[in-house]
């Protein structure tokens, strides 16, 4: 999905809470914005539409995409924590802005996290890498159909459905 897309769909109050998170931290924005448009590529020509829907693509998705945000904004903010709060904040106001059922919000704010535990844990990776690394995780990722199963789910990918 194109981002502007996107972002013409929100409302005037939606599109205030995302200005005013970027008015705090201008410089993040370029490189913010860069990771979700490399994000989208690298899903788009690996999954094509499919990483739209509440699926497995869609888990490696939100992951890569948190990956990315905080690998690019570690490059400005020389920090990781600030690198990982940073991209905390967007997702979560992004999943906030767009209205998703809670089920959908819970998972991908759970696949938001594993995103980032693994940069976490491993900053240094290459895009081919990374790529990898979450298309192993993508193969024991969980199915969710209720809130509460994500409770079994440390550390995995979740999905809610099963159709690519």
């Amino acid at each position: 999905m194109n981002i502007w897309v996107r972002i013409k769909q929100l409302s005037i109050k939606q599109l205030l809470q995302l200005a005013f998170l970027f008015a705090r931290k201008p410089l993040y924005i370029q490189p913010t914005i860069r990771a979700t448009k490399e994000t989208m590529k690298l899903c788009d020509a690996k999954f094509g539409r499919a990483h739209h829907k509440s699926n497995r693509s869609n888990a490696f998705r939100h992951a890569l995409w948190n990956y990315l945000i905080c690998r690019n904004i570690l490059k400005i903010a020389k920090n990781s924590q600030k690198a990982l709060i940073w991209a905390e904040k967007v997702t979560k106001t992004y999943e906030k802005v767009t209205n998703n059922n809670i089920l959908d919000e819970v998972m991908d704010l759970h696949n938001n996290e594993i995103g980032r535990k693994v940069f976490f844990e491993q900053k240094s990776l290459k895009l081919t890498e990374i790529d990898r690394f979450l298309e192993e995780k993508l193969q024991k990722a969980i199915k969710i159909v209720q809130i509460e199963d994500i409770n079994n789910a440390e550390g995995q990918l979740v999905y809610i459905l099963e159709k690519w």
